[in-house]
């Protein structure tokens, strides 16, 4: 990257969080300035703690504001003199959250305050991370689902699911309608594996740890998803910010084909050895857990994933982007080797 990039600021959304942290990973290496919004100032000394880990020895071009997304008046400040942002954040329901608007109204605000203040700003483009959740779910395709694709909104598309829908389309309808000079890229991430950085990961990253500690001995369910590893996550936001080419687009991040719980668990014991004995051998019949989910509501969560195999296509990031991800094997021994590291297997 050039080095016109020292002067330009760009604000991370959600900066103690997973992806962000690696996307200030990013930045910082390509000699950005970045300033990353917390709800907590007191997080500040956790996340640079957290960039540490991934290799970042120096803080001068990062700084900290505090902003929270149910708090529309505090994003002006934290967009200031930006150039980019990229809008991680998505507010985590309050564990008493009872209904659908309890996840879908703050997060569908949560991307309206942030479009409209950046959109003040004279920001020039917004990086918008949201999901494969947002595009694969309430459909059923044989092929590979692409950024053509978009979430149907019924029965079986999960709370979170949902609300990364709604918000998502919000962003684009707000481009379309009020953001005359405003550009907006999203990203998509299948489900994300890579370095943990902390206790703070992505809930994909939670099958891997249940294998490691033995909480699938009796077997794995029997569905299959795409993966993608966080540092490459991050590189594609990177590319989506600063590409003519990505203006206006959606980008699928997926490292290649789905992969079954059972294969992500071969893996783990192809290449960890002793540490990999407590991870399972063998799939559980649909059909038990169905009976288990009548009296274990955790249990009940995983139903409607069963059997399911989700392929995603992102090829439009490589081609237009030159985006090259890691394997998916890669990324799940990355993740497996760094919790091991970081002692967070018992």
């Amino acid at each position: 990257m050039e080095n016109s990039n020292n002067n330009k600021l760009v604000l991370v959304t959600g900066g103690s969080g997973f992806i962000a942290s690696y996307c200030m990973i990013a930045l910082l290496n390509a000699g950005f300035k970045v300033r990353a919004s917390l709800r907590a100032p007191k997080k500040a000394d956790e996340v640079k703690h957290m960039l540490r880990q991934g290799g970042i020895r120096s803080f001068e071009a990062l700084s900290f504001v505090t902003a929270d997304l149910q708090d529309e008046s505090s994003w002006d400040a934290a967009v200031k003199d930006c150039t980019y942002v990229i809008h991680v954040a998505s507010p985590t329901p309050n564990t008493d959250a009872k209904t659908l608007d309890d996840f879908v109204i703050p997060a569908r605000n949560g991307v309206l305050f942030v479009m409209r203040a950046a959109k003040k700003a004279g920001v020039k483009r917004v990086v918008l991370t949201s999901a494969f959740g947002a595009v694969g779910m309430g459909t059923h395709k044989t092929s590979l689902y692409t950024e053509e694709d978009w979430t149907v909104i019924n029965d079986t598309v999960a709370p979170y699911q949902h609300s990364k829908t709604v918000s998502e389309r919000a962003a684009w309808e707000f481009i379309e309608n009020e953001g005359a000079g405003m550009e907006l890229a999203t990203v998509n991430p299948t489900g994300v594996y890579g370095p943990v950085l902390s206790a703070d990961m992505s809930h994909s990253v939670q099958s891997i740890i249940q294998m490691l500690n033995g909480g699938m001995k009796s077997g794995c369910p029997k569905m299959s998803f795409s993966y993608v590893d966080v540092r490459d996550v991050a590189d594609l936001h990177l590319k989506a910010m600063v590409s003519p080419a990505a203006s206006g687009q959606r980008f699928i991040a997926s490292a290649g084909r789905p992969y079954s719980m059972l294969e992500v668990a071969n893996v783990l014991r192809k290449h960890l050895g002793e540490k990999a004995a407590k991870v399972p051998t063998k799939e559980i019949p649909s059909w038990l857990i169905k009976f288990t989910a009548l009296f274990n509501p955790k249990v009940r969560m995983v139903v409607p994933l069963l059997g399911m195999v989700k392929g995603a296509s992102s090829q439009k990031a490589k081609n237009l982007l030159n985006w090259q991800p890691r394997s998916t094997e890669e990324a799940i021994l990355a993740t497996a080797n760094s919790l091991l590291d970081l002692n967070l297997i018992k």
